[in-house]
């Protein structure tokens, strides 16, 4: 379990936004200021996969106006990345996605991340890692489930709320919502307000 613990480091290639491909990208290097979000993929060409990559590039301002930068990887190569890039969505590719794309050739990451299958594939694992490295929230999808790329946001506002304002998030808490106090009493007045919402 990563939740908790510090995020395994890695150094890959990967191919960047500008679709450079940079032989020594390091995870712990591309951080945004307020952290990361991470998330493997199964493979480049694929069926799924391609409707989270587009959901995660159009909700990317979401994500670094908040501080924090995204990573896709998969066990593809960097060239099956770049030729994936530069096929047309319409033709079943992703178009010029502006996040980095990691390739995990030897499966080495997603086993450190705890996401390999039958020693193929990664499942849909994602991934909020905070500044300092800490795994604050991890989800992991089986192969044919799509995952919602609008919770990843609501978690990392939560992430954010909580190392802001040292309250917890309850059940369903969106940005601008009120947090609550870890305590009884804490508890005990934000149940007696919102008890009806839940």
């Amino acid at each position: 379990m990563l939740v908790t613990n510090k995020a395994p480091d890695f150094t890959a290639t990967a191919v960047m936004g500008n679709n450079e491909i940079k032989a020594d990208f390091n995870l712990y290097e591309n951080f945004g200021t307020k952290g990361t979000v991470v998330f493997f993929y199964p493979l480049d060409f694929t069926f799924v996969c391609p409707s989270e990559i587009i959901a995660f590039d159009h909700r990317l301002e979401e994500f670094t106006s908040r501080g924090i930068n995204v990573i896709g990887i998969s066990v593809d190569s960097q060239f099956s990345h770049f030729a994936w890039k530069n096929t047309a969505v319409k033709e079943g590719g992703i178009g010029q996605v502006r996040f980095p794309l990691v390739a995990d050739l030897d499966k080495q990451i997603a086993k450190d991340f705890d996401v390999l299958v039958n020693n193929a594939v990664a499942l849909r694992g994602s991934f909020l890692i905070d500044a300092d490295g800490t795994v604050r929230h991890a989800v992991i999808n089986d192969l044919p489930l799509g995952r919602n790329i609008d919770e990843m946001i609501r978690m990392v506002d939560t992430m954010l709320f909580v190392n802001e304002h040292g309250e917890v998030c309850p059940a369903g808490w969106q940005k601008g919502d009120e947090g609550m106090k870890a305590s009884t009493a804490g508890v005990a007045e934000y149940l007696a307000k919102h008890s009806e919402e839940l």
